[in-house]
């Protein structure tokens, strides 16, 4: 009998180093076909084989995309979200008669964008720029409380206080009016109150959804792909875009214990359709209810004179639109690259395609909080800032208040603005939206407003960065290798 169960348990040894050994070579060929970076091939192969079926099996759960093939496999019904494209071309043909001769080198920055995003260019659009929650906060309220026919509200928080309250009691308002409204909270964001904003607005009858909630254990693997979209629609015609969330912080007259600074966008004209196809796919995706006709999608006219188009960018099958445009975009330059940014963390090819710029004489100037709501943030960004001021980047520190805005803008003519900073999350984990914007007048408008941040910062020097002391040297240096994760 003795025999018979070291026979068994010989067996099952066996069995168990086959299996790891399947597994191991399973989980090993899928990362080096699918993972489009090496390190993070090199990272899980290494993790597979020194951990064994442990690593295959974090690898199943956190190491596979299962956002691109649940995208692919609702793209299709989704497809018949997009309205009539009133005013809408491609590049070459829209940009004709819309820049200077100075500025006409942009027009393959606009082509490049053609192909990445696979959206049209549209002509005829007006944006304002909203500056904090008490310019912003007020004109989507006032846009909410007109609104006749359907409201569209995206965010990635939606704070419960006296901020997010305006907002529920607007809400409210609409559908008791008869309004159709559809709001759409990411599943990690509406947990940053307690309790969450979101059955609050189901009480009110006000119909909500969180972007894949990540409360049970199978749903894990998505923890750390979010919607980090800011997006608002009224009746189909009038939109809001940008960085800002729903929370009191952005409104300076509350007089908020901490204080964020940020910008928002009003946009009227074509590409309005294109931020609610934005929302509309992410809805069906969440619920699968389908938003079509003219209450969500009606025939939109001309309202200005801005060449404009919506960026989409995520895990799925938009994986890096917004890291290619963000290339293009320097790649273009001839003049002037200007960027604001909270969270900076360039990986090496941005670094690298930002300094060759400047060394082809182009002025580089980057703005950045000088004290940031996420340290470790910082520490790793400032570990990585001698590799621009010392190639004749202009890096300037932003005095408090924390300053969350979002602007990039090229040769004084191209501005890119929306959800998206500067860092691995948003341009490789989470889902973003951002608006492009071919426009000399407008350019100079968001030119102001960056020169007046800046000048009121301090630049950054490599005696600075020199001057730090070996701990905190050490310290923002551990911090630069966790930025794949930050």
């Amino acid at each position: 009998m003795n025999g018979l169960v070291d026979l068994l348990a010989g067996f099952r040894v066996y069995v168990v180093g086959a299996l790891a050994v399947l597994l191991a070579g399973i989980a090993c060929g899928h990362a080096i076909l699918y993972k489009r970076d090496s390190r993070a091939a090199v990272g899980w192969v290494g993790l597979i084989i020194l951990a064994p079926i442990v690593g295959a099996l974090l690898y199943a759960m956190l190491g596979i995309n299962r956002i691109r093939r649940h995208a692919s496999e609702l793209r299709a019904p989704t497809l018949r979200l997009s309205g009539p494209h009133t005013v809408a071309r491609r590049a070459d043909a829209a940009l004709t008669g819309c820049l200077s001769d100075e500025a006409h080198h942009l027009v393959a920055l606009g082509r490049l964008v053609d192909r990445v995003s696979r959206r049209p260019l549209t002509i005829g659009n007006r944006v304002r720029a909203l500056i904090n929650g008490d310019e912003a906060f007020p004109a989507m309220l006032e846009a909410i409380g007109r609104a006749e026919r359907s409201v569209a509200l995206s965010t990635y928080i939606f704070a419960r206080d006296s901020a997010g309250q305006q907002f529920a009691e607007a809400l409210a308002h609409a559908v008791q009016r008869g309004v159709e409204v559809r709001v759409l909270i990411d599943g990690v964001g509406s947990r940053y109150s307690f309790p969450s904003m979101v059955g609050a607005l189901k009480k009110l009858g006000i119909r909500v959804a969180r972007f894949m909630p990540t409360y049970v254990p199978w749903r894990a693997p998505f923890w750390n792909l979010r919607n980090h979209r800011k997006i608002l629609v009224t009746d189909g015609r009038l939109g809001f875009t940008g960085g800002m969330n729903i929370r009191r912080g952005h409104v300076r007259s509350f007089n908020p214990v901490r204080v964020v600074q940020d910008m928002h966008f009003a946009v009227d004209g074509p590409v309005v359709q294109q931020c609610m196809e934005t929302f509309a796919e992410d809805w069906a995706f969440t619920t699968g209810e389908l938003l079509e006709g003219p209450d969500w999608f009606p025939e939109i006219e001309s309202a200005g004179t801005i060449a404009a188009r919506g960026i989409t960018d995520g895990p799925d099958e938009d994986f890096e639109k917004l890291r290619w445009t963000i290339h293009g975009a320097i790649a273009s330059a001839r003049h002037s690259v200007h960027v604001m940014t909270p969270y900076f963390l360039p990986d090496d090819a941005l670094v690298t395609a930002l300094n060759i710029a400047a060394l082809r004489g182009v002025t580089i100037q980057v703005v950045l909080p000088a004290v940031n709501n996420l340290p470790i943030v910082h520490w790793a960004s400032r570990a990585l800032l001698w590799q621009l001021v010392k190639r004749s980047c202009e890096v300037y520190y932003t005095p408090p208040p924390f300053d969350h805005t979002k602007l990039f803008i090229v040769d004084g003519t191209w501005t890119l603005f929306g959800s998206a900073n500067w860092d691995p999350r948003s341009l490789r984990l989470n889902f973003e939206f951002n608006v492009e914007c071919y426009d000399a007048a407008f350019a100079a408008e968001m030119e102001l407003i960056f020169a007046d941040k800046r000048d009121a910062g301090r630049r950054v020097t490599p005696a600075e960065l020199d001057g730090r002391s070996l701990p905190v040297r050490l310290r923002d240096g551990v911090a630069r290798l966790l930025t794949p994760y930050l």
